[in-house]
């Protein structure tokens, strides 16, 4: 195996382990393998969608949002990207309308079945939770509950 065979499957691992280590709650590893994913292949996004990616799990969502908009300025076809800006930008006060068309759009132009699945179900809690309105409290619960 070449040097140049091993830096990409180093590359590979070491991302992989960062969104493994983002699940697991390590937000310390998972920078740590960010970071040594992208000095092995500075060009590769993947790192940097993880970085955004746990920032928006953090519900950091400007800094998200930010960075997955990075990533959408060099490659605006970035399918993944486009999805988890949408979702970011649909969870954020007052954007819930334009977040939803970025997903919509995300999971009309994307051939990625997981990006399918998660833009629409995505779209769906936007629906269900985001956009709802909160239900009008009960006349009866405002009221102080009586001494005995």
């Amino acid at each position: 195996m070449g040097h140049l065979e091993k830096s990409k499957e180093d590359f590979i691992v070491m991302a992989e382990a960062g969104f493994i280590a983002i699940n697991q709650g390590d937000e310390d590893a998972a920078l740590k393998l960010f970071r040594a994913a992208q000095l092995i292949n500075p060009a590769n996004s993947l790192p940097k969608i993880g970085l955004g990616y746990l920032h928006f799990l953090k519900l950091e969502l400007n800094q998200a949002r930010k960075i997955f908009e990075e990533v959408l300025q060099k490659e605006p076809n970035n399918d993944m990207a486009k999805a988890l800006l949408g979702l970011s930008t649909a969870l954020s006060p007052n954007d819930a309308v334009k977040g939803e068309k970025i997903l919509e759009d995300a999971s009309s132009k994307t051939n990625d079945p997981a990006v399918k699945s998660m833009t629409k179900t995505a779209i769906d809690f936007i629906e269900k939770f985001v956009k709802k309105k909160p239900a009008p409290i009960s006349a009866g619960s405002s009221k102080e509950p009586k001494k005995k």
